[in-house]
């Protein structure tokens, strides 16, 4: 038995979730569902928190991205530290820490494009003016190893770029070793950007991809038209009223064009694009702009599964994690746009809180990684064979002098 933290900050940055897991190896080897122990979620200072937001939108110099990266570092190294203090745990009792850092950049690959390059012979091409994916998540893990005096996994999507897939999602290996047992059954995680993962017993037979926005244009309205971080429960747009001609201009985002797997990122449904159509349909009300944008969160996720997943007839569950459960307005717009036959339900039914799901994402991957364990999905994520996905930083307590 291992004891695992895992730390994640998704798209929605909402703040940094902390969770404590233990996780057994199953009779085929690999982990079986992990046990949560603890989950606590620490704020962002304000002060770091506006140069992400700043860095988003490319708005920032390379020198202040560089020590942007070393103080998103301190801050995932403070919240690791508080919450193992907080939970009586000392170095050396917990295995590993997981994370990936704070996303700011993410392109998907171009998949048509790729059996160009498969011969390998021109690495360089493959990224310049190439269609391999590429991404970048900041939070330096050399703090974090330092502070906490314990391993430090980060950076899981590069290898899975390099062999040509996606990167993201990457739910789609604690789905497997979680819901093996049970599959085939999808997930849903509705963060900033919602995803979606066919988890089955049999990995080749897996899919994973980005649905399109889950809570990050409802927020975005939320700051603008009320200075308020997110809708509760979905309270305001309850009250209002879906525009269809707006709904009409979202259904026809490029993005659906896109073939799975495929991922999406603010660059697709961002500040700049809301800002946009926003600006367009200024006429509206602020209930009515929310209700569209929460209706079509809603409609995207469906219309993306429906499309994607050619066996729906032998699927009986969609079980759904990530902040976007907590909106009920939305959960109950998702409930009415589901096939009939599929049942909406929230992770925790399986023992994994949806709250907290990313982080337990991220404490599975690093035991994985440590342990030598293949914790990447080639059918799901497009990539051309299985790999050990992360970058092991080990703490200043194992160095032998």
């Amino acid at each position: 038995m291992a004891k695992v933290i895992g730390l994640n900050s998704g798209s929605s940055f909402d703040g940094i979730d902390v969770v404590l897991v233990e996780i057994n190896n199953g009779p085929d080897g690999y982990p079986a569902r992990p046990k949560f122990i603890k989950g606590k979620s620490y704020d962002w200072p304000k002060a770091v928190g506006d140069i992400v937001l700043k860095a988003f939108e490319n708005k920032i110099s390379l020198f202040e991205f560089n020590r942007l990266n070393y103080l998103a570092g301190a801050v995932y190294a403070e919240s690791a530290r508080a919450f193992m203090q907080e939970t009586g745990l000392k170095p050396g009792d917990v295995e590993v820490i997981g994370y990936d850092g704070q996303t700011v950049y993410q392109e998907p690959p171009v998949h048509d494009r790729l059996p160009e390059y498969a011969d390998g012979k021109d690495l360089v091409s493959r990224w310049l003016g190439g269609p391999y994916a590429c991404g970048l998540q900041i939070g330096e893990p050399s703090i974090v190893a330092a502070a906490c005096d314990t391993p430090v996994v980060t950076h899981f999507r590069p290898m899975d770029h390099a062999l040509g897939g996606t990167g993201a999602p990457l739910m789609q290996y604690l789905d497997y070793v979680a819901f093996r047992d049970i599959g085939p059954i999808l997930t849903l995680n509705i963060g900033g950007i919602a995803n979606c993962q066919l988890a089955h017993p049999d990995r080749s037979k897996m899919m994973a991809f980005d649905t399109g926005p889950g809570n990050v244009m409802i927020d975005h309205v939320m700051r603008v038209r009320y200075n308020q971080a997110y809708d509760t429960n979905g309270e305001r747009a309850r009250s209002g009223k879906v525009d269809e001609k707006l709904m009409a201009k979202l259904k026809d985002h490029d993005f659906f064009k896109r073939p799975v797997p495929r991922s999406a990122w603010r660059l697709d449904f961002g500040s700049s694009y809301a800002d946009a159509f926003m600006e367009e349909f200024d006429h509206l009300s602020s209930e009515d702009m929310l209700a569209t944008v929460t209706e079509f969160a809603a409609y995207a996720i469906t219309r993306s599964i429906t499309d994607n997943v050619k066996t729906l007839n032998e699927i009986s569950t969609i079980m759904a994690s990530g902040g976007g459960t907590r909106n009920a307005y939305l959960m109950d717009r998702l409930a009415a746009y589901m096939p009939t036959g599929l049942r909406l339900t929230v992770s925790d039914e399986f023992g994994i809180p949806a709250a907290f799901k990313e982080a337990i994402k991220f404490a599975v991957l690093a035991h994985a990684t440590v342990n030598q364990l293949a914790n990447n999905i080639p059918a799901a994520s497009g990539a051309s064979g299985f790999a050990i996905l992360g970058k092991l930083v080990q703490p200043p307590c194992l160095a032998k002098v």
